[in-house]
Order: structure tokens, then sequence, then C-alpha cells
């Protein structure tokens, strides 16, 4: 029995001691952090600015992966399916996580396949119109809307995401009808929105702040519950007689379950610091963007919830969310 014992004492720090001296080690060669948007959306720039001072906190480069697409089921996906071994991390947001899981078959499990370090941000929506677009404020868009049911298309940054959602919300508050034109992320839907091509979106407001102040976008109404310090000019949507219509979306961090404990609480302790960086907390500024503090299991729980609430939004509003 002694021999037995010894010998599956052995088979255990076969299995263990090499996982232990792996997170000891770690990490010891470059990090992938996979976007599941396309290149030079909200985020891509917040990725992108999250993996810079990741690298510098781990002493290691973190490299940004765009995968777009399949309402981000493609690159939440692929990290669900990646290694667990803290290598191949997620910018998560509540289309790959919650959403897009719920609206259709995807093959991983939104919130059950990954660890989650920790929250990043949250990043307001805004609604913005093309300058050929006649209604100079949110009652006159409303009433246009009205007048013309079906006629005016919105671009989102993708099926499930938090544009949809937002202009999804917000054609239930304001009882319009406006036609989804969903793109593989917000960078080519701003283009389209520039061009004309689809002339109404409910964007971050990362994404089309330069265009606004440039005079390319009209904003219209503010999807928080304070105006924007960027555009002290355009009233929020409850100062517009829409209460209800609160908006944005937030990033998490994510790797593959599985994921060795002491690497999670590594990254986590990595992504703490660089939240409390000035030069981070700029980064977010200038995005209109606002830190979110929770880690690990209350991020976990944060996600849970919130795809109740957007489970419950979507009932409710008969939000279509497959095409």
């Amino acid at each position: 029995m002694n021999t037995l014992r010894r010998a599956l004492l052995a088979m255990a720090l076969c299995i263990l001691l090499p996982r232990a001296m792996a997170a000891d080690n770690y990490p010891s060669h470059p990090l992938v952090l996979v976007n599941p948007y396309a290149v030079g959306g909200p985020a891509d720039l917040l990725g992108r600015a999250l993996a810079q001072e990741l690298g510098g906190v781990l002493g290691q480069s973190v490299i940004v992966e765009n995968k777009p697409g399949g309402g981000t089921s493609i690159g939440t996906g692929y990290v669900a399916k990646a290694a667990p071994d803290g290598y191949t991390l997620l910018l998560g947001t509540a289309a790959g996580h919650t959403v897009t899981p719920a609206a259709t078959k995807v093959p991983y499990k939104g919130i059950d396949d990954f660890e989650f370090i920790g929250m990043v941000a949250n990043v307001p929506n805004i609604l913005t119109v093309h300058p050929s677009v006649p209604a100079r404020d949110l009652e006159a868009f409303i009433a246009l809307a009205k007048s013309e049911p079906g006629k005016l298309n919105y671009a989102s940054a993708g099926m499930g995401s938090s544009p949809h959602i937002a202009a999804e919300m917000f054609k239930y508050y304001a009882k319009i009808d406006l036609v989804h034109v969903p793109y593989k992320g917000a960078a080519p839907a701003v283009n389209d929105m520039v061009a004309g091509t689809v002339p109404v979106g409910l964007l971050n407001i990362s994404a089309v702040l330069p265009f606004i102040k440039a005079g390319k976008l009209r904003a219209l109404a503010y999807a928080n519950k304070t105006r924007s310090p960027d555009l002290p000019n355009v009233p929020t949507f409850a100062e517009s007689g829409l209460p209800d219509m609160v908006s944005g979306s937030w990033y998490s961090l994510a790797v593959p379950a599985g994921t060795p404990a002491a690497i999670v609480d590594k990254l986590a302790q990595a992504l703490k610091t660089v939240q409390e960086r000035p030069e981070f907390r700029k980064i977010l500024a200038a995005q209109n963007a606002v830190a979110m503090p929770q880690q690990k299991q209350q991020a976990t729980d944060y996600i849970r919830a919130d795809g109740k609430r957007l489970a419950a939004l979507v009932k409710a509003t008969g939000m279509k969310l497959q095409e």
C-alpha cells in the first residue's frame, strides 16, 4: 500500500511541479492579446494601449491580434480553444461572452470557457448622424424617423455588439423603426457613416469623436448619465426625454479556462497596476472611458449579471440578433 501511495504521490508531483514552475517563470516569452473587432475601432485603441502597458508591467511584449467577425465569436472562440498557459489573452465584450452565445450556436461557452482576469473599462455610446440628415436634435430626429419608418439605416460594430444593442434599445424607447447594417467593427462602420452610405449610428464615443469635432458627423444625444467633457453642448438622452437610455461598451480581460491560478493572479495584479498608472488613465480619459475595478470572481459575477440584463432587454424589445 505504501508503494502505491508513493507512486501516486510521484505522479501528482509530475503533474503539479511543471505547472508551478511554469507559473514561477511566467511570462518567459511574448503574449498575444486577441481583439475580436476590426483594426482602428475603440476596442483596438483600448486593446493596444492595454497591451503596451501590460507588457511594461510583465516584462514581455504583448502583441495584439485582430480577429473580427461572427458577432465577435471568431476571436472569442479562438481564445476559448487556446492553450490555458496565460500566453493568449482576450479583450472581451458583452457580444462575445453573453449576447452572441445566447443568440446563436457558437463553438464555445461564453463564460464557462474562460478565466476572467478583470474588467478593464466602459465606453459610453453616442447617437450621431451624417450632416445630410436634417435633424439637429434628438426630438427632430425621432420625428423624422417616425415620418419615414424603415427608411433610415444605422451602422453598428456587429450583430450583438454594444452599438447594435444601444440602437435597438433606442428604437424601443423612442418607438421608431430603423434598419440595422452590421459591420465587423466600429472603424468600417464609421467610414460608411462619414461617407453618408449609412447615415446613423450609436457607436462608442471614442470611434466618432474626431469626426464630430471635424463637422463630418453631428452628435444628437449621449447615452451616459452625464454629458461628455469633450462635448459639453451635446445633451444626454435623459435630458432629451429618454431617461432610461444609458448604454456603453464594457471591456474585460480573460484567458482560457484551466489557466493556472498563479498565472491568473499575476495577470490580475498586472491589470490592477496598469489601471492605477496615470498614463493609462489619461488614455481612458481621451476615449471618455471609465476604468472598472472588478477582478476575477467579481468580474465573472458582473458579466453574468449583465448577460441576464441584456437577455431581458432582448426579450422586451424583440431584438433580432441573427440575420
